[in-house]
């Protein structure tokens, strides 16, 4: 049995930051969430007025955000005491849990910023966890070769391989690379919900080439069923495959906070606006200016 693909989503052109600009895919009007991710974005420019601002302090809760840079430099500091220099091809796995504030600041004044950031939700039982960050060099990522193709497994487990992230929930997160006219297929764990991303090249599954319909660079594949995913790429792709167990509870979301009810928050705002969010808040603010 094998996965099918049900809808193609188009990235939305929007920003976020001061101004960085991006495509939205998870988390626009035609895709709010794919349980248990909620937001999948993908910045990329060659210009540096529209990603030099980047990302100043702000704060998260319920949640973990994760940032996979391809090309450029991004500097990451938040009010746990972690700080790290995201590189080409590195990964950050920040746990927001019960709070965090953080900022992701361009380190560099030319040249393309190419990266993508993926919210993971947590579970209500986890909600308020202690944050955590994990600062994931490129060289750390294992990389998994075959005819005609390389995965790099950032996250869950390829061919027996474990991806070099550690995570509190059922998440897949692979980075595939197709030479022209080959296919993988790639085990998705049952019941998971599954997003396809190409992001140079187009893929297609590829057990019934002819039927079905290609997905594009900047669009997202939404595929449902249990068993493999089989992909196809005419000439060289690379694509974003993520995958996770849907976590099946209420969602009540305002900004950079995730949580189960409208009081859940009301108390992130409250302890936000209190100083109370995360330690350390007003001293991170007053270093980060």
């Amino acid at each position: 049995m094998q996965r099918h693909l049900t809808q193609i989503v188009k990235g939305m052109p929007t920003s976020d930051g001061a101004g960085v600009q991006l495509k939205r895919v998870i988390g626009q009007p035609k895709l709010s969430e794919l349980d248990p991710f909620m937001l999948l974005d993908d910045f990329r420019n060659n210009d540096p007025k529209a990603y030099g601002a980047g990302f100043p302090p702000h704060p998260h809760r319920g949640f973990e955000t994760v940032t996979y840079m391809l090309e450029g430099q991004m500097e990451h500091q938040d009010s746990a005491g972690n700080k790290g220099l995201l590189r080409d091809g590195g990964v950050q796995w920040m746990t927001a849990g019960a709070g965090i504030l953080h900022s992701e600041m361009p380190k560099q004044t030319d040249g393309r910023m190419w990266g993508f950031q993926l919210w993971v939700n947590l579970p209500s039982h986890l909600k308020m966890t202690p944050p955590g960050y994990q600062d994931i060099q490129s060289e750390q990522i294992p990389e998994v070769q075959g005819k005609g193709y390389t995965v790099r497994v950032i996250a869950g487990e390829f061919q027996g391989t474990q991806g070099a992230a550690r995570t509190l929930t059922d998440v897949t997160y692979l980075d595939v690379h197709l030479q022209g006219g080959a296919r993988v297929e790639l085990d998705i764990p049952a019941g998971n919900n599954l997003v396809v991303f190409p992001y140079s090249g187009r893929v297609k599954p590829g057990v019934d080439q002819g039927a079905a319909e290609w997905i594009d660079d900047g669009d997202a594949g939404i595929f449902a069923g249990d068993g493999a995913l089989d992909l196809y790429a005419r000439e060289s792709a690379r694509v974003l495959v993520i995958a996770g167990a849907p976590l099946n509870e209420p969602i009540a979301r305002h900004g950079p906070f995730v949580m189960n009810t409208h009081q859940e928050l009301v108390q992130a705002v409250e302890d936000y606006n209190a100083g109370k969010l995360a330690p350390n808040q007003w001293e991170f603010l007053q270093k980060q200016g």
